[in-house]
């Protein structure tokens, strides 16, 4: 009997396509009203943090260059008060296969799908993680297919969404390409149906992991190098994987004092859903678009559970305009000779400005790096943004309107980040718990989740509750 393939019944099928194609019962985990065991479904990957780096050894994934950006420092510490402009590291990801740390993502995710005996995997992405799954996929003999959103009504695609679809069908992936709305997880959905392929998500336990070893990496190559760990980490956030797996790679490392700070391009005003916004926009990833929504409720995926849960581990974030990430791609190229591609090119803007106010004795690393190519380059990029009605300017880069103007800053020292109340993104992200669930009262098991999932207290959260009206039952308390 044939299926209904309407949109209405597909996504109704979302709980049985995805228990099939990922190989996880995510109702084990679910344990009270709103709360699940996060670190019990971490441990489903079977595989320790060593298993992992062997996985990735197997297709050279992993141990990354490191390098101290000395000149980029140097100057940093010309726009610095007396004593202040902490040293900048930088971690190059783009070293790996497929030119992004998302390779560490996809040798997991992989491996994972052969190992369980599926022929093909897919995935659902505009980003550098389809080329790393590819990437990967070819290497283990399996078949891919990507489906990214990339064209508005009109059929009109941006220059670095483009760019990631030639890498993905450089390596032999086949490539669906979907306009901007909701078509895109009902064609996935249908896909993983059709196929049988294993779903190799952004925000499986297996991808989160996989990610570990580059915050472990880091941790270990600073002890070697510095003898000590980092006191600051700056990590492009956009779904929150970046940051959950570097984060929990450095607690696994015991690297317990370095501060998580995300940071993502400013968006603010643009709608990614947006037919008509989507492409006013110069970032296809690492923006606010992202970041803001994944951080507030990052069960919005593609899995029933995230195992991306940036406010799990995040102690600060800021965002830094778009002309600002196109300067520091410039700056890297002409002062450090290092031609490097968007995505990490946002922390290290925000690296620079973070940079000081902190002491000139401690040190703050940018954690990845990615490829460039043509669709990712700049002028393509600021080509592109003429084209769609965007000016151009030079100036002070706080005053930029995303959709209107993209404000590339006069000097270095014109650089700036804008601070996001992270408290009240945890009260949004509480928030959206209540309201995605219908409860009206939580019980002890709900509250401690909500003070772990929120990095709070528990004060914080009954607050937080208060607020919503919601009730804590003080009996099981």
């Amino acid at each position: 009997m044939t299926k209904d393939r309407s949109f209405s019944a597909v996504m109704a099928r979302k709980p049985e396509i995805m228990k099939s194609s990922v190989g996880i019962d995510y109702d084990l985990f679910e344990s009270g009203r709103i709360s699940f065991d996060y670190e019990r479904m971490m441990k489903e990957t079977g595989y320790s943090l060593q298993e992992i780096e062997e996985i990735q050894k197997e297709t050279t994934v992993g141990n990354t260059p490191l390098y101290e950006l000395r000149n980029i420092t140097r100057l940093a510490r010309r726009y610095s008060a007396p004593g202040k402009g902490a040293r900048i590291f930088l971690k190059d990801e783009a070293s790996n296969p497929s030119g992004s740390f998302k390779a560490r993502r996809a040798a997991t995710a992989v491996y994972h799908a052969q190992k369980l005996g599926y022929k093909g995997v897919i995935a659902a992405t505009s980003g550098n993680y389809g080329a790393a799954v590819a990437s990967q996929a070819a290497m283990r003999g399996l078949k891919c297919i990507i489906v990214q959103e990339c064209y508005d009504s009109k059929g009109v695609g941006q220059p670095e969404i483009i760019e990631k679809a030639r890498a993905c069908e450089a390596y032999g992936a086949e490539v669906v390409q979907l306009s901007v709305g909701p078509e895109l997880f009902y064609s996935f959905l249908l896909l993983l149906e059709d196929t049988g392929f294993f779903n190799a998500s952004l925000y499986t336990p297996f991808g989160i992991a996989g990610v570990e070893t580059l915050g472990y990496e880091l941790s270990m190559e600073f002890r070697e190098k510095e003898g000590r760990d980092p006191d600051a980490v700056m990590v492009t956030n956009a779904g929150g994987g970046n940051l959950t797996g570097t984060a929990r790679g450095l607690v696994k490392a015991g690297a317990l004092d370095t501060k998580v700070i995300g940071a993502s391009v400013s968006l603010a005003g643009l709608h990614m859903a947006s037919d008509t916004q989507f492409n006013k926009k110069s970032f296809t990833t690492g923006h606010t678009g992202f970041g803001i929504p994944f951080a507030t409720w990052p069960d919005r995926s593609d899995v029933p559970r995230s195992a991306a849960r940036p406010l799990r581990y995040m102690d600060r974030y800021v965002t830094v305009n778009q002309g600002s990430v196109f300067y520091m791609t410039e700056l890297l190229a002409q002062v450090e000779g290092l031609e490097r591609g968007p995505a990490g090119n946002t922390a290290l803007a925000a690296a620079f400005v973070v940079a000081q106010e902190m002491d000139e004795d401690q040190i703050i690393v940018v954690q990845e790096t990615e490829y460039t190519g043509a669709g990712k380059h700049i002028n393509p990029q600021l080509t592109f943004a003429k084209e769609n009605g965007i000016k151009i300017l030079k100036g002070d880069p706080s005053q930029e309107i995303p959709g209107e103007n993209i404000i590339l800053p006069e000097n270095p020292g014109m650089l700036c980040i804008e601070e996001l109340d992270i408290e009240k993104t945890k009260k949004s992200y509480i928030r959206n718990c209540i309201k995605n669930t219908g409860v009206e009262s939580v019980n002890r098991e709900d509250l401690d989740f909500l003070v772990a999932d929120t990095k709070s207290n528990e004060d914080f959260v009954r607050e937080a509750l208060e607020e919503l009206g919601v009730k804590v039952e003080t009996e099981e308390i």
